[in-house]
């Protein structure tokens, strides 16, 4: 299983919400690009980043961020916020990104992802699915929608997709644990999805729980912020797996 550690930036800082909450916004000392090569020399591998400024306003806001990351570090990085136009999707590629994730536009404009989907490989793209009450949530969990969870899976499984990464909102930033019975569903209804966990990572002990269930990957945010998961006990979980 992949860790994926989350830079969610602001105004060009990490930043965490609690449940999606702009208005529970905590900034933290560390600079994004210097986060990410602190992950790097670590062994991380791959990284998820979010424009959160991009997916408040509908356009994308920190392509420079990306750019420095690219260029001081050899991670994989896949982004997301503020992707709404093919000229969105292709100055994200040209910054450095190797994945785009995409959220609120592939559940109000499927048919431009589509498009998307016949004009690059379908592995550049992983589909997020932000969720409350198993409804799914856009514009960075702003609106809910009456989409429910296993439709919108099913939908672009359909097309191709491969990777989907899902958020329970309920459960981001508490540092409570992440939502498994969620995911259990998920994996038991759609039994070939590569399923990256989002939201609620604590401790090792629910990486190793989200491992055991099937989960293909976890998103960390928070939990590193805050020390709940050590960069030492990373690093030795990291060397391990491989």
């Amino acid at each position: 299983m992949i860790i994926i550690p989350a830079i969610d930036i602001i105004d060009g800082k990490c930043v965490r919400l609690v449940q999606g909450d702009f208005n529970q916004k905590k900034i933290y000392d560390y600079e994004p690009v210097e986060f990410a090569k602190k992950l790097e020399s670590i062994g991380v591998q791959r990284l998820h980043v979010v424009d959160l400024d991009g997916a408040k306003k509908g356009e994308i806001q920190n392509i420079k961020t990306l750019e420095n990351i690219v260029s001081k570090t050899k991670l994989i990085i896949d982004y997301s916020g503020g992707i709404h136009t093919t000229e969105n999707v292709q100055s994200v590629f040209n910054a450095g990104a190797a994945i785009i994730s995409i959220g609120s536009i592939a559940v109000k404009n499927p048919a431009l992802v589509e498009k998307w989907l016949t004009m690059y490989p379908v592995e550049s793209f992983m589909i997020g699915a932000d969720v409350k009450k198993e409804f799914i949530c856009v514009q960075g969990w702003l609106e809910k929608t009456s989409i429910q969870l296993v439709d919108f899976l099913d939908q672009y499984l359909k097309l191709g997709i491969q990777h989907f990464f899902c958020t329970d909102i309920e459960y981001d930033g508490l540092l409570k644990g992440p939502s498994i019975p969620l995911y259990k569903k998920i994996l038991q209804q759609f039994k070939n999805i590569n399923l990256i966990a989002s939201g609620g990572v604590s401790s090792m002990d629910d990486i190793h729980q989200l491992k055991n269930i099937g989960c293909s990957g976890a998103i960390i945010g928070k939990a590193l912020y805050e020390n709940k998961i050590s960069f030492e006990s990373l690093k030795k979980y990291l060397e391990n797996a491989n």
